[in-house]
């Protein structure tokens, strides 16, 4: 199987019979289907990459660090090196997952990227963010234990040049009736792009304590609290939204 074929393997992880759900990790197994694990099951995935390409052009300084934080496959990290080509950016895709890492090291190499994305294989918590003008946490944030993730929200806008932004995408809770409204229709959204009953509810068992979501009252809040003094909810669709926050 060729490289493009096998980032493009089919996600039927949930498909399959187990005697228990065992919690969601970001292993070999998922690597191997993630490309089309992530299409099929973030609404608007395509328009939240277009938009992080345009907001790098915009505001992405010459010569600065574009800093991709999981980046998994590096689909974040190709875009932003690709949208800033005239502008002498060093992209850093950071991911603690060797499998993923691995993988993404491929498809940066089939791009001929490699002068343009370094990749570092480490915990986000214990990056060096130096000299960064973006910053980019694109479903990442909300993998990490709550308690930990204002001290990160903090170390971003601390280590983001004067004029730097952070663009955060992130699942998140609504209160009361209305979560249990958006996950419903979420799920049939996850319907429509072919997964099963079955699938859906086996991926949220794994999930259950993996991925903890925040408010989005959390979330704006957190940026206020890091020091972000202007930030926008720019993308909402179902319980999925991506902001944008200002180091002015």
């Amino acid at each position: 199987m060729d490289n493009q074929k096998e980032n493009n393997s089919e996600d039927k992880l949930f498909a399959q019979q187990f005697s228990s759900v065992k919690a969601f990790a970001f292993d070999e197994e998922v690597a191997h289907v993630f490309s089309d694990m992530i299409k099929r099951s973030v609404p608007g995935y395509e328009t939240i990459l277009k938009s992080i390409a345009m907001f790098c052009m915009q505001y992405a300084q010459k010569n600065s660090v574009i800093v991709d934080l999981g980046c998994s496959l590096g689909a974040v990290a190709i875009t932003a090196a690709q949208a800033t080509a005239d502008k002498n950016c060093q992209v850093v895709a950071i991911d603690s997952s060797p499998s993923m890492l691995h993988r993404c090291q491929k498809i940066i190499a089939e791009k001929k990227l490699q002068n343009k994305i370094q990749t570092k294989e480490e915990d986000i918590a214990n990056s060096d963010l130096t000299n960064a003008s973006v910053v980019v946490s694109n479903f990442t944030l909300q993998f990490l234990p709550k308690k930990q993730r204002l001290a990160m929200v903090t170390k971003i806008f601390q280590s983001l040049n004067p004029g730097g932004i952070f663009i955060l995408s992130e699942k998140f809770k609504s209160p009361d009736e209305k979560d249990e409204f958006l996950i419903k229709h979420y799920h049939a959204y996850k319907k429509i792009n072919g997964y099963s009953n079955q699938e859906i509810q086996r991926k949220r068992q794994a999930l259950k304590d993996v991925l903890v979501p925040d408010s989005i009252a959390d979330i704006e809040n957190r940026f206020i609290q890091a020091g972000f003094r202007r930030h926008y909810k720019w993308f909402h669709c179902f319980n999925f939204a991506s902001f944008i926050a200002f180091k002015e």
